[in-house]
């Protein structure tokens, strides 16, 4: 009797303990399911206008304004096309990958170096430099136009890429050097101290070891630099008249104003300069997670 009484006992225990997980699992499954509702409108609620680019793309201006939010009769990309070479995109698209990609390794390679400073050295005046770099990402870009502006007259450099190149370098520097810094802290001393001990020398530390331990950060900064001289608009227009250097935002300027009335061959441009960076963008999303997840561990 008393072993039959334990086994009830048991049951009756092994039940209510069900019960109550299972009471704690359906307010979490409430839960899981709201929060995925709310991701799912958001990514519809931005993703949706680019949708309608590129449909409103294979329109004519007349279906455009009729009925907007229709799909096209028919997918032609001739338009495309069309958009591609009247609108000079093949030069303004060379122009953006020429200035993007000098920006991107100019950050790269000053950004790492810097970070390497700061995180495994301790010397005079770095606090402050770390502090002007905090400037860096807080100031906006109107509060030194002015100044930047008049040094890049006295240089002669307005009106090249090295208008573009220099500022859009030093505006990726500050976050390149925060992220990556805060990586390199995550890495052991001992590390570092070993290959001290075996006689590397700092540049062959800096090359052998924290360069390629900062590969995922190193490539976040590239695609956040990437996309951010991708879309600049402002110093473009300000620095760049010459049409054959115009990059990407400031030709599409352009473009608008020469067809203005013709907004299908305007949403055809957009949609082939806009496609391709939000593609790149997917394609290393996981690369861009675990650079930013990665040092926050250590």
């Amino acid at each position: 009797m008393s072993i039959d009484a334990s086994n009830k006992q048991f049951d009756s225990a092994r039940t209510h303990t069900a019960k109550h997980h299972a009471g704690r699992r359906t307010p979490l499954r409430i839960a899981d399911v709201l929060f995925t509702a709310a991701l799912i409108v958001i990514a519809v609620v931005f993703f949706f206008p680019m949708l309608w680019m590129v449909f409103s793309s294979f329109k004519t201006n007349s279906a455009i304004f009729a009925t907007p939010f229709a799909l096209p009769t028919e997918i032609d990309f001739g338009r495309w096309v069309e958009a591609f070479e009247v609108g000079h995109i093949g030069q303004y698209a060379l122009n953006s990958v020429i200035v993007t990609g000098a920006s991107v390794l100019a950050i790269l390679l000053l950004g790492a170096a810097a970070a390497f400073s700061f995180s495994r050295y301790r010397f005079r005046g770095r606090n402050l430099f770390m502090g002007l770099l905090a400037l860096g990402l807080l100031l906006p870009l109107q509060s030194y136009f002015i100044a930047q502006s008049t040094m890049f007259t006295q240089l002669a450099i307005t009106d090249t890429r090295w208008a573009l190149i220099i500022p859009y370098t030093a505006m990726g520097l500050p976050l390149a050097v925060y992220l990556l810094k805060v990586y390199l802290d995550a890495v052991p001393d001992e590390l570092f101290e070993a290959a001290r001990i075996d006689g590397a020398s700092d540049l062959r530390i800096f090359g052998s070891i924290a360069l390629p331990l900062l590969r995922p950060g190193l490539a976040t900064v590239a695609i956040f630099s990437a996309l951010s001289s991708w879309n600049e608009f402002l110093l473009a227009l300000l620095y760049i008249q010459d049409d054959a250097l115009k990059t990407i935002p400031t030709g599409l300027l352009a473009f608008s104003s020469r067809y203005v009335t013709d907004y299908g061959l305007l949403f055809s441009a957009l949609s082939i300069v806009t496609l391709p960076m939000i593609v790149i963008y997917i394609v290393f999303n996981k690369q861009i997670v675990e650079g930013i997840t990665a040092g926050s561990v250590k």
